[in-house]
């Protein structure tokens, strides 16, 4: 049974003593809460970069579930904590299923959990496939932002992978604020090309639209290149593709060859975390036995302790911090709660009396 909460009743007015609610927020209300305020999720990630480098945050390292019958499939939790003025705790369980597209159903699927700082009880679970695509992209536009401002600003645009982070990337650097003259596509399913270039046509862009038959031709034709695949391995080799210097934002993180990142600057939205997992990142410390090739962090640049330079290609690759997700998830739960949309689950904790 579910009931609508009004504010007077959200959660952080229960009293003391009083059982602790927990609500449900479907996909629907996450989209809600969330569209149209790119702007505002956008500086919500860098506030949480900017916490996270004060050491404001708990993010330990991702947990992979594996299996041996489904060796391309897998489900990752990511426990974490925010700290500052609205403090959360939880964590996202996050599958990816790549042959779900095979069957017209996305990869990815989530759930977040959100849990009360002060007791520890779980108080929301949200549909969090969009809020993990939403973190993503908004990490994503605000380090394309960050990282061309030492240079030309990217008028052209390229996506290698055109599935729902693509599209999620796109609506964030539209909406704030880029425009771009020229947009090329490329993929290997000719379909998923078809789709996104369907998307960007009715998504009312005036830039040209051309799909690249080839990656080197979206490559050497972008300024601004957005990897978003499922590569498990680096396929993308040449640096001389990269000769004029774009910037790539490598959110899908194994594209790359070591000899592509080791030409290029190089920056990452936590060291740790994304140099483990074999990415491209980590192949190339594997292969030096150092990280001298890595210029810094996103929140660096931030601060301005680094500087992306103009005379060579510059790399940001984010492995996905869970204090993003757990930011953006708290962000739409105080956006369900005000409006008065929270759909409580009656009686969810049971036997809350230490002796019956």
């Amino acid at each position: 049974m579910t009931q609508m909460l009004s504010t007077a009743t959200k959660r952080a007015e229960t009293g003391a003593g009083s059982a602790p609610t927990f609500s449900v927020i479907s996909g629907e209300q996450v989209q809600k809460a969330l569209g149209g305020h790119e702007k505002e999720i956008v500086d919500l990630i860098e506030a949480t970069y900017k916490l996270h480098g004060a050491g404001d945050t708990v993010n330990p390292p991702s947990y992979f579930l594996r299996f041996p019958d489904r060796p391309t499939a897998r489900i990752i939790a990511l426990p974490a904590s925010v700290g500052g003025s609205d403090r959360v705790d939880g964590l996202k369980w996050i599958s990816s299923f790549p042959e779900n597209v095979d069957s017209g159903l996305p990869r990815a699927s989530a759930v977040l959990i959100l849990n009360d700082p002060d007791t520890g009880y779980p108080f929301a679970c949200l549909e969090s496939s969009i809020i993990s695509a939403t973190r993503t992209a908004a990490s994503a536009a605000l380090a394309a932002d960050w990282l061309s401002r030492t240079r030309t600003r990217p008028t052209r645009v390229g996506f290698f992978g055109t599935g729902l982070i693509a599209r999620y990337i796109h609506t964030f650097l539209a909406g704030t604020g880029w425009t771009f003259d020229a947009i090329g596509v490329h993929d290997v399913s000719a379909d998923s090309t078809s789709g996104f270039r369907g998307y960007l046509e009715q998504s009312g862009t005036g830039a040209k639209v051309t799909v690249h038959d080839t990656a080197e031709d979206l490559i050497r034709s972008s300024d601004l290149v957005v990897f978003a695949t499922v590569a498990g391995t680096p396929h993308v080799t040449s640096p001389a593709w990269f000769d004029h210097n774009p910037v790539v934002l490598h959110i899908s993180l194994r594209d790359l060859s070591p000899e592509v990142l080791l030409q290029a600057a190089n920056f990452v939205d936590d060291v740790e975390h994304c140099l483990k997992a074999d990415t491209s990142p980590h192949l190339v410390e594997q292969r030096t036995g150092n990280r001298d090739f890595l210029n810094g962090t996103l929140n660096d640049v931030i601060l301005g302790r680094a500087a992306p330079p103009a005379d060579r290609p510059v790399v940001f690759s984010p492995f996905g911090l869970g204090v993003l997700d757990l930011a953006v998830g708290k962000y739409v739960y105080d956006q369900a709660a005000e409006t008065g949309n929270l759909r409580v689950i009656d009686d969810f904790f049971h036997d809350l009396r230490r002796y019956g």
